[in-house]
């Protein structure tokens, strides 16, 4: 058995989550996890650096220092598992997103965690920096998981919508038996926003199953400003991140209602989420079910908001579909890394808006 190891840290910035699974035909077995957080002064350096608050040096000392996390992350998934180097094939890693513009003049999207460092620590191929040969290519660089979607989760019968609650949400669109063209793309925010609120106002870094959100009520006003983002009404293909959707943002729009409660203002943003879901899944579909990944699986009250939203559209995980929720994502990295080095494409041109499939990624070697 060959297996393949993915590495992923989300917008969240909250842990390291690594993978080692097996890939037979469009089956894949997951053999060991583990999820490794970030030292709180790592996290908080990672913070500053998305705000674009950290120079050339810093962005240097973060690139080596979230390499060698990533490759420690690895490392122990490897020790705990008992498999022997000779088992797993090659790593993919996504590294850590600290910017992300595919749009205007130059278009790019920075992911740091050294590569070399991963590949020296480990001595196993590794594969990164996924997403600079789509933007080559004239597309968004991402999202990168709807061409592994595709190949898991397409079914036969059924019309399925992944729903990656992350940092970011996005969708996956997988008409039954390919009939219709795969999309994908972003829908704004999900935990983003939510986590920068809760930190600001709690100190806690994430509102767990809603329940700062439980307590408050949705504001209108403010809901309707937030939803006046051009980016909600933009089409696809797109992509968004950190950079747009943060803590500013949402002092920017607070700033005709300064005396709202902390709790409004959290219920206000998980509403902000489940609206902008809703209105951008596909309405074509009248055989559909939408099976949810991610952080955001966690959050009760969100869930169930989307599920009355849904109203006779079917909401689960993608553990339904035999991957938990928690683990699609690095699952999806280390597929990409397999796709790389069997010189297969890992991207989607109908998502992406790239001018072709292209292999992806760049190789350092063992």
């Amino acid at each position: 058995m060959t297996y393949w190891l993915g590495l992923m840290s989300g917008t969240s910035m909250d842990a390291v989550d690594a993978v080692l699974v097996s890939f037979t035909g469009r089956h894949l077995d997951i053999h060991s996890t583990l999820s490794l957080p970030y030292p709180e002064p790592l996290r908080q350096r990672l913070l500053l650096a998305t705000r674009n608050q950290s120079d050339t040096d810093e962005l240097g000392e973060l690139d080596t220092l979230v390499g060698h996390h990533f490759g420690h992350t690895a490392k122990e998934l490897i020790r705990r598992s008992g498999l022997k180097l000779r088992d797993i094939q090659g790593i993919g890693s996504h590294g850590q997103t600290v910017r992300h513009q595919p749009a205007g003049p130059a278009p790019f999207s920075l992911q740091i965690g050294n590569a070399a460092c991963i590949a020296e620590s480990t001595g196993l191929t590794t594969v990164s920096d996924f997403r600079s040969r789509d933007l080559a290519a004239g597309g968004q660089g991402a999202p990168l998981v709807p061409a592994f979607h595709q190949w898991l989760f397409t079914s036969d019968e059924q019309d399925r919508c992944i729903l990656n609650l992350g940092g970011i949400a996005n969708i996956t669109w997988l008409p039954a038996a390919g009939r219709k063209p795969v999309v994908g793309f972003d829908t704004g925010p999900a935990n983003a926003l939510l986590d920068a609120w809760c930190l600001d106002q709690t100190g806690r870094h994430y509102d767990e199953s809603g329940h700062l959100a439980s307590e408050g009520a949705v504001h209108s006003e403010l809901l309707s400003s937030m939803l006046s983002d051009a980016y909600f009404s933009k089409p696809a293909p797109k992509s968004t991140g950190k950079e747009r959707f943060n803590l500013d943002w949402i002092r920017t729009h607070l700033q005709r209602f300064p005396d709202l409660a902390a709790e409004d203002v959290q219920r206000t943003l998980l509403q902000l989420t489940v609206i902008t879901v809703l209105k951008q899944l596909p309405q074509e579909s009248a055989n559909m079910t939408v099976y949810a990944c991610g952080g955001g699986t966690f959050n009760r009250l969100m869930m169930n908001e989307l599920r009355v939203g849904l109203g006779s559209v079917a909401l689960t995980t993608t553990a339904d579909l035999g991957l938990d929720p928690q683990w699609v994502e690095p699952v999806a990295f280390a597929w990409l890394a397999r796709q790389t080095l069997e010189g297969q494409p890992g991207n989607l041109p109908e998502v992406t808006g790239a001018r072709g499939p292209r292999v992806l990624g760049a190789i350092y070697p063992a």
